[in-house]
């Protein structure tokens, strides 16, 4: 009795099949020309194809009296012959080739404006993505020392989008950057997207003391009044801004956008040679509260402060330190004390050794000084790393080649996010 075989291929056509059995094919016709892989028989006899819907099914029958059934899932419209393939790869590559060329071609163009302390980021956003337009202002003053500002070919950017990179690191440039923010919307451009890195009022966003001023109302609202462009309200891109409920400051003119710097980290921390013996430690509930859910898969660490006498000392709240690289984690730090105080108290634990992460080094004074090195694993000494983002250019200067830091750049996630 002659033997039977059936076999179901979810390959699109049945070229595609045949790159998957190396062996020769044997070319028929029917609604669509197409060629179908075989084994090796020693003769063929017969050929009988029928096309059902989107089957195609086919019978050989060999001299020995053997049967081979292909039952093949396909859709005749769209076959390819087989020996219109080069190799293998060719399909896939000419998918992924065409699919790249689609995406260029269909990326979002922006002219992207900086400010002169974001220069290396705009440089490096840019970098990244071949529809970013770099564009430059002249930052100049007057002899009073307020702003003389220049926006070199302002009508050539009619029509565009466009974006503008800002670093308020310090009162001193804020004012010279709102006016720049405020006329580029005016200039009949598309669309604005402000990209403010690192919001810096952030920690002063309540009052509690009559009298109190939260400044960081005051800095949403003034955001909320850049004039509208044509295309809808300002979009604004900042990253772990200090607390979620500040976007609740922003009026309707404006759209804000919330980004993290945790998936830095997170790819960071896949790299080291002990990363399987990592666990996240949190300084406060506050930063736990921030962070947790996008890195709950490492075991963590909960510190607290508690008040002893008219000190505030920090203690381990929850989860065990002992034998783990601890990896401590917050949104921004400025003197540091919280993060020193941390380290030690994870030191006298048992963690074999300590880093830090923050989004945001702000370091005022030189602060960064009190941050040591451990030296190969004595974390009673100092920390392995201190992970930082360039979200603060002044600070990138100042820490550069200087052991623990190590800065993970916000730029892909910049070019990223303009092209939403």
């Amino acid at each position: 009795m002659a033997a039977t075989r059936s076999f179901s291929s979810p390959c699109k056509s049945p070229s595609g099949f045949a790159h998957l059995l190396k062996y020769p094919t044997l070319s028929s016709s029917s609604s669509s020309s197409t060629s179908l892989p075989l084994p090796k028989p020693s003769a063929v006899n017969a050929l009988k194809k029928k096309t059902n819907n989107h089957q195609v099914r086919s019978e050989i029958r060999s001299y020995d009296n053997h049967h081979q059934n292909w039952t093949i899932e396909a859709d005749p419209l769209r076959f390819i012959p087989t020996s219109s393939l080069a190799s293998p790869s060719s399909v896939p590559m000419a998918t992924s080739s065409s699919a790249l060329e689609s995406s260029v071609k269909n990326a979002k163009k922006v002219c992207l404006f900086y400010c002169a302390e974001t220069k290396a980021l705009a440089e490096g956003i840019a970098a990244h993505s071949d529809a970013i337009e770099l564009r430059t202002i002249t930052w100049r003053k007057f002899d009073d020392g307020f702003p003389n500002i220049f926006i070199p070919n302002a009508q050539g950017i009619r029509g565009q989008h466009v974006a503008f990179l800002a670093s308020f690191n310090s009162p001193a440039v804020i004012f010279e950057q709102l006016s720049v923010i405020y006329a580029l919307p005016k200039l009949f451009i598309s669309s604005f997207t402000l990209v403010l890195p690192f919001f810096p009022t952030g920690t002063s966003e309540r009052m509690e003391d009559e009298g109190d001023v939260a400044t960081a109302f005051t800095l949403a609202r003034a955001l909320s009044n850049i004039p509208i462009p044509r295309g809808g309200p300002t979009s604004l891109v900042t990253f772990d801004i200090h607390a979620l409920q500040e976007r609740f400051y922003f009026g309707d003119n404006i759209l804000p956008c919330f980004e993290s710097g945790i998936p830095l980290l997170k790819n960071r921390l896949q790299q080291l040679p002990d990363s399987d013996n990592v666990s996240i430690a949190f300084p406060d509930d506050g930063a736990w509260k921030r962070f947790h859910k996008q890195l709950h898969h490492f075991p963590m660490i909960v510190c607290a402060k508690v008040r002893e006498g008219d000190q505030r000392i920090v203690r381990i709240k929850e989860g065990d330190p002992s034998g783990r690289h601890v990896v401590i984690v917050d949104d921004l730090v400025q003197s540091g004390s919280t993060l020193i105080e941390c380290q030690k108290v994870l030191a006298a634990h048992g963690a074999a050794k300590i880093s830090a992460y923050v989004t945001h080094g702000i370091f005022p004074n030189r602060s960064w000084e009190r941050f040591e090195h451990d030296n190969g694993g004595h974390p009673e000494n100092g920390l392995s790393y201190f992970w930082i983002t360039d979200s603060c250019p002044s600070t990138v200067q100042a820490v550069k080649q200087k052991a623990p830091f190590e800065v993970l750049s916000l730029a892909a996630s910049i070019a990223a996010t303009l092209q939403i």
